[in-house]
Order: C-alpha cells, then sequence, then structure tokens
C-alpha cells in the first residue's frame, strides 16, 4: 500500500505582508541574510516576474506525481506550490496542464526542486515558475505515495507550510511569516537607501566613498605605511 500524509492547509500570509515581500528583490535581503535560500540552480522559467505567497509543501517520489494532482484541487488564491523531489533529477513532475490547474486554482507560483517540462505552455499560461531547468521525461499516476503539507527540503532550504515563499529573477526566499514582515520592511529601507545612493553615484560621488570601502582602504595603507 503507498503511504500518503496529507496535513491540512496552512493557514496563509497576510496579504499586508505578501503586498511588501512584492516590493522586495530576493538579492536585496542577501546582503544580510545567510539562510532560506533555495540553490541557485533553481531558477525562473519565465524572466520579469517577483512573486509572494504562502508555502504548500509537497515531497512526491521519482516517477510519480499522484499527490501533485491532488495537492492541485486544494490550492487557494495565493499560494506557491513549493515541491520536493526527493532527490529526482530525472522526472519533469510539472508541465501544461499542472500550470493550467494551479493557475486556475489562482495560485501565485510554483518552486520544483528538479525539472520541468512544457516551457512554451508556461510560457502561454504567463504562470511563474522556478525549477532546475527542463526535461522531457515526465512523471505518471504510479501511485507511490508521499506528503502534503509536512516540513520539506527544497534547494537546500527548509520549507514549511504556511512560510512566506519571495521569489524573483535572482532566485527564492524561504521565510517564517513570523520573520517576514520585519524582513520586507528592513529590506525595503535598504533599497530606497540604494537608489539614494545610486542617484548621488550617477551625479558624480564615489561609491566607495559613499560605502565606507574607500575609508577602509585608506586606513589600512596608512596603517601599513607606519608599521
Amino acid at each position: 500500500m503507498p503511504e500518503y500524509v496529507v496535513e491540512k492547509m496552512p493557514p496563509q500570509v497576510s496579504g499586508e505582508v505578501l503586498a511588501l515581500l512584492r516590493g522586495v528583490e530576493t538579492a536585496t535581503v542577501g546582503h544580510w541574510r545567510h539562510w532560506g535560500f533555495v540553490d541557485r540552480a533553481v531558477q525562473p522559467v519565465l524572466a520579469g516576474r517577483r512573486v509572494a505567497g504562502t508555502a504548500v509543501t509537497l515531497a512526491i517520489p521519482g516517477p510519480d506525481s499522484t499527490l501533485l494532482h491532488h495537492a492541485l484541487g486544494l490550492l487557494r488564491p495565493g499560494d506557491i506550490l513549493v515541491v520536493d523531489r526527493l532527490g529526482d533529477d530525472r522526472h519533469a513532475c510539472w508541465g501544461g496542464g499542472v500550470t493550467v490547474a494551479a493557475k486556475a486554482a489562482g495560485a501565485a507560483a510554483g518552486v520544483v526542486d528538479g525539472p520541468c517540462t512544457d516551457r512554451e505552455e508556461i510560457e502561454a499560461s504567463d504562470f511563474p515558475m522556478w525549477c532546475r531547468g527542463l526535461a522531457p521525461i515526465t512523471t505518471r499516476l504510479y501511485d507511490l505515495g508521499g506528503m502534503l503539507n509536512k516540513p520539506i527540503a527544497c534547494g537546500g532550504a527548509v520549507v514549511m507550510p504556511g512560510d512566506a515563499i519571495l521569489a524573483d529573477d535572482s532566485g527564492v526566499l524561504v521565510l517564517p511569516p513570523g520573520e517576514a514582515e520585519a524582513v520586507a520592511r528592513a529590506a525595503l529601507a535598504r533599497q530606497e537607501r540604494g537608489e539614494g545612493n545610486q542617484k548621488k553615484v550617477a551625479a558624480g560621488a564615489k561609491l566607495g566613498e559613499l560605502s565606507g570601502a574607500s575609508a577602509k582602504v585608506l586606513a589600512a595603507l596608512e596603517a601599513a605605511a607606519k608599521a
């Protein structure tokens, strides 16, 4: 008998927090935070998208997508389905049909720690999708079991059901819901300062002077000259 573990759907991250996150670049958070980032090999299928949503977590074994098909019927608007492929990098579990179903449910995006297929259909659906490239060999309904809404691993990051997910051209970030607002506000403030500095540099200011890097270099050179 296949073993399926299916937990209830997690509480969704508040709309206010998700709106804040949609203004944040993952790379901004990467200036100070070093955990929660999915492996950089998990890349967007469609360029120029930034999404934020609530993680619905799924773990399915290599050639099988039975539980994925079931999960698609449970997705809510704003959810992001995050799929742990349990180490499989051969079978594409996500293609055109899954994309249409996820979009019809109102899902914000999909993130797969493995390959996808049917790029043209994903593009035609205009559905934000992150994965480890493309593959022609697909999964089938082999009824092998899996887990829904349990802790999973995606690209080396732990993902809990109900986590906040932020994904853009630079990558995918996983945030505990209790930390998401503070991280978003800190990132937005940093981005605002960065935009101000960029305007100053464009007007002739030296980046090293603004960032403090030049002061560090000059201090080290002065100390070495006195030694």
